[in-house]
């Protein structure tokens, strides 16, 4: 974004998304029926997402200046991550079965097979226009995407790097990422705020998933108490206090490997953020099984889920829905992509009668990661959190090898 934004004060940005994330609330509880007709089909989760990124099309934000998204990811993120992985029922949500795996492999797969499908209809039409030689060819800057769709920011850097992209064509794809990616977020989140009737149309056996978040409900009303100060700063002191730990280990291990396995890039090991979502998890695994989950009664998962919140409306900050007019064609070809890989999604959820939950979280696993797999998962129920978060860390590990494929298919594609 070339034009200065009106506001550049990130304490100013923060209050007005705050403000944001107060009235979706106070509207979605409003007995105005305007707003119950609304919040019958947009769950007030996507208005979270949506309205921060009007900031930034009417360029009131650059979302490129301001640090709130970088402090949500690492700080609030990993938090939410232990807080609310700390008060699940693991044994009971690792009980869902396989289903979960095989939607996420699914959804790879899309990704793989997805974009040199949209390349080819498109290299056949404008051969020009998506052709290209050396650094700046498209297929190269589409391989990073996949990098991206399958792993996070890390694997698309390994893969930027691997087939060499350069800077016109990594810069055009960059934007279609997260326009793409993003607008079909809040398609997920469409799907979770209408799951009972996804679930009906998909014909889907729920009893399982139904299974979890009744227990985790119970659990919660058993155990529910007004929270006190103390309890609050225990929630507080838990999920930071491990977010600390996750970082200083984060800055250990990041150097250690990049100097000692320089080539190891593709396994997400030289990115902070990989170790601090990884820590980050395990400490809230180990924690569930500790009097910790005793918090939930206090409104654990409610902290958690303000943490989550706060980092939807960041995320909303970095859609400018005004690119898509800059470079259409690309987006087309993008959100062709998408469709395919959703496509397969939905067909072998039907196959296998997966409920929307696996069809979502497997798809955001890969396409969003770990900074936002959680949030869709949580959008269903913030006991489901952590499987979100599992995923997105499998995602991590063969995104790389994934976006590698997609990309030599897209290279014989392209004749080079």
């Amino acid at each position: 974004m070339e034009a200065q934004a009106l506001i550049s004060n990130d304490a100013v940005i923060f209050g007005i998304l705050a403000l944001l994330l107060g009235f979706v609330f106070w509207s979605s509880e409003s007995d105005i029926p305007f707003f119950k007709r609304f919040y019958r089909i947009f769950p007030p989760l996507l208005l979270c997402y949506f309205l921060p990124s009007l900031l930034t099309a009417f360029e009131i934000v650059n979302p490129e200046e301001s640090q709130l998204y970088f402090v949500a990811s690492r700080y609030l993120l990993p938090a939410a991550l232990v807080i609310l992985t700390a008060v699940a029922d693991l044994p009971a949500t690792l009980r869902l079965g396989p289903k979960a795996l095989i939607l996420f492999a699914t959804g790879t797969f899309g990704v793989i097979i997805g974009g040199p499908i949209a390349f080819a209809i498109a290299h056949t039409i404008a051969p020009g226009m998506f052709g290209g030689e050396g650094p700046d060819a498209v297929w190269r800057g589409m391989a990073t995407v996949a990098g991206s769709w399958i792993g996070g920011a890390a694997n698309q850097t390994a893969i930027r790097e691997i087939f060499g992209a350069g800077a016109d064509s990594f810069s055009i794809w960059v934007a279609v990422d997260v326009i793409v990616a993003n607008v079909w977020m809040a398609v997920l989140l469409v799907f979770a705020a209408n799951q009972a009737k996804v679930d009906a149309w998909l014909k889907a056996d729920v009893a399982a998933f139904n299974a979890v978040k009744e227990k985790a409900e119970a659990y919660e009303t058993q155990h529910a108490r007004i929270p006190t100060l103390k309890d609050l700063i225990f929630i507080l002191a838990i999920g930071f206090g491990a977010t600390a730990f996750a970082h200083a280990a984060a800055d250990v291990l990041a150097p250690f490997f990049k100097t000692n396995f320089p080539n190891a890039a593709q396994f997400s090991v030289h990115s902070t953020f990989f170790w601090i979502v990884v820590f980050a998890t395990l400490i809230g695994v180990a924690l569930s099984f500790t009097k910790a989950r005793k918090l939930q009664g206090a409104g654990a998962m409610k902290v958690g889920s303000v943490f989550v919140y706060i980092l939807v409306a960041t995320v909303g900050l970095n859609m400018n829905i005004r690119a898509l007019a800059e470079t259409p064609a690309f987006f087309l070809v993008g959100g062709l992509w998408i469709s395919i890989h959703a496509g397969l999604l939905i067909l072998v959820a039907k196959l296998i009668r997966a409920p929307a939950f696996f069809l979502a979280v497997g798809s955001q696993a890969n396409i969003g990661g770990a900074a936002s797999a959680p949030v869709v998962a949580a959008a269903f129920h913030p006991s489901m959190a952590p499987v979100g978060a599992l995923l997105a860390v499998l995602g991590y590990i063969v995104g790389t090898f994934g976006a590698w494929l997609c990309g030599q298919i897209l290279r014989v594609i392209a004749g080079q």
